[in-house]
């Protein structure tokens, strides 16, 4: 792999970490606390774990729709940019 395609590699890692990080920490976080509160009132009822996730990563992803999709389409720019790059210095 040459120079050109790690450093690619390094930015599609990057934002794919930057795009999953709010919605997994979310995750996290809520269900910590669902469980938290699980264990002191001693109620173990599976649809009390998943109702409350299910809402705030629907939230998260509602609130970080725009921001995660220009990461994306600036990272597909990127990519064909360099495609265009390679094309036009030619392999041949």
């Amino acid at each position: 792999m040459g120079d050109g395609s790690m450093s690619l590699v390094k930015e599609a890692l990057q934002v794919l970490l930057a795009v999953s990080l709010p919605t997994l920490l979310v995750g996290l976080f809520v269900g910590v606390a669902v469980s938290l509160v699980q264990a002191a009132t001693q109620v173990q009822e599976q649809s009390l774990q998943f109702v409350p996730k299910l809402l705030a990563l629907g939230a998260t992803f509602w609130v970080t729709a725009p921001w995660c999709g220009q990461k994306l389409v600036d990272f597909s720019r990127l990519v064909f940019s360099q495609l265009a790059d390679v094309g036009v210095a030619g392999v041949f």
